[in-house]
């Protein structure tokens, strides 16, 4: 069985709720591949190991595995010693991550829609934020090779004074190695859902296509104005799924194009070179809600007001906030803001443990909180790490019945402590980004109205072909 290996020998000890933990974590995972019999690793093993790799707080990657290599050892009673170098456990990782990750990513989400019922979906979709951001790397040739863009700057060129400096400051920006992270983030656990990796000048909208297929069918997924695009989201409607995106000046709409019935909210977005290929227009619905700043227009391709309000197409994209209070927990609180491997490969086994790690931890804290009556946006991500580490450091020490994990994580929430408005501290502050604007919103000319009914009566009669 995939699990077999995962039976506990400690008891009286602190480490026996770590180890339960990780058997919950582990023991339903389908586990495809099978290591070498003179391997003393196991799949399963190998994974333990990972996660307490992840969660470790030692600064050193080499001293965080030491310290779950033995760990691991301990828990799971074994009769043999584990090998010992780092570099041997680095490049075992290295062969099988790519085996290992996709289960436990299964394992979990089928753990968040079955243990987690009441907060699986929301308005009666199951909805998703997506959003990228960027983690630092150590400054090594290989990581610079491998993660930076290298892409010159643009334009005019500066003034002959300011072209030493100008170089200078754009070598410097270049030569700082960032890994892009591309993450799909379930709105109503706030858990992750998948995520890719690349270059820092990768393209999110790319990650997220590639990501796409492993939403359910009901899935609705709100992003900001950089998930825009006719191809995108012809997919995304293609595939069955939903969308609330936020649009800017950067997108064109027509209005009263004749092809769908009309409200007026209706839009379509039809660029002339989907057109110019027979490519049907998109009918979508723009809302326009207001922040307190100025006026933010959100399209979704759910049309109909009885099934999705325009009150519940706002409280979806406000939700999105949420995936960037995951980013703040995963570089601030887990310290992963700039990751400790100097080459590139090892930089993306210790973000991909990392990310599975928060994510198994979280999904592990939220389950036990909720035990108790802890709503999901009251965990705090600062004393779920506290409790999991503190176990980790004293795994022999002896059980204490308040003291255990379980009965941390119960109490794994914020304080109710109000916090005020920042806007008036005193305190260099980031440069302001500006608002994405207004879309274009253009009336359908008559040529583009006969135009649309060819390519719809087309469309059809191939779709029935």
């Amino acid at each position: 069985m995939s699990h077999q290996d995962l039976s506990l020998a400690v008891n009286g000890v602190k480490g026996v709720c770590l180890g339960r933990a990780l058997k919950w974590l582990l023991g339903c995972v389908n586990w495809k591949i099978k290591f070498r019999d003179d391997c003393t690793w196991t799949p399963s093993l190998l994974a333990a190991a990972a996660m307490l790799w992840a969660w470790g707080e030692q600064p050193s990657v080499k001293d965080r595995f030491s310290i779950a290599r033995k760990i691991t050892s301990y828990l799971f009673g074994l009769q043999w010693e584990l090998a010992q170098s780092y570099q041997a456990f680095i490049k075992l990782l290295s062969r099988w991550t790519s085996d290992l990750i996709p289960p436990l990513q299964d394992a979990m989400r089928h753990r968040m829609q079955y243990n987690l019922p009441d907060c699986w979906g929301l308005h009666g979709f199951v909805l998703y934020a997506v959003d990228g951001s960027r983690i630092d790397l150590p400054r090594t040739a290989s990581n610079q090779h491998a993660y930076s863009a290298n892409r010159k700057k643009k334009g005019k060129k500066g003034k002959k004074g300011n072209e030493k400096a100008e170089k200078s400051s754009h070598s410097r920006m270049a030569d700082s190695p960032q890994m892009w992270l591309t993450t799909l983030w379930h709105i109503s656990t706030g858990l992750p859902w998948n995520w890719r990796t690349g270059p820092s000048d990768c393209s999110e909208r790319s990650h997220f296509m590639e990501m796409l297929s492993s939403l359910p069918l009901q899935a609705l997924i709100t992003a900001d104005a950089g998930f825009v695009g006719y191809e995108y989201w012809k997919q995304v409607i293609e595939s069955g799924r939903h969308f609330v995106i936020r649009v800017g000046s950067n997108v064109n709409l027509l209005r009263h194009l004749g092809c769908a019935r009309q409200s007026g909210q209706t839009v379509y977005l039809w660029p002339d070179k989907a057109a110019r290929k027979n490519q049907p227009p998109l009918v979508l619905r723009l809302i326009v809600i207001h922040n307190g700043k100025h006026p933010v227009y959100l399209v979704t391709n759910v049309c109909s007001k009885d099934r999705l309000s325009d009150s519940q197409i706002m409280d979806i994209y406000r939700s999105r906030w949420g995936v960037e209070l995951f980013y703040r927990s995963f570089k601030q609180t887990f310290n992963r803001r700039k990751l400790q491997s100097l080459s590139p490969d090892n930089a993306w086994l210790e973000l991909e443990w990392s990310l599975a790690g928060l994510w198994a931890m979280a999904l592990y804290t939220l389950i036990e909180a909720r035990r108790v009556g802890t709503p999901t946006k009251k965990v705090s991500t600062a004393q779920m790490l506290r409790a999991f580490r503190e176990v980790m450091r004293e795994y022999r020490h002896p059980y204490e019945r308040q003291a255990g994990l379980c009965q941390q994580l119960h109490t794994a929430v914020i304080d109710s402590y109000v916090r005020k408005n920042k806007a008036s501290r005193n305190y260099p502050r980031k440069k302001k980004e500006k608002p994405a604007g207004s879309p274009i919103i253009n009336e359908a000319t008559p040529q583009q109205v006969k135009l649309a009914k060819e390519v719809l009566a087309m469309y059809k009669k191939g779709l029935t072909a």
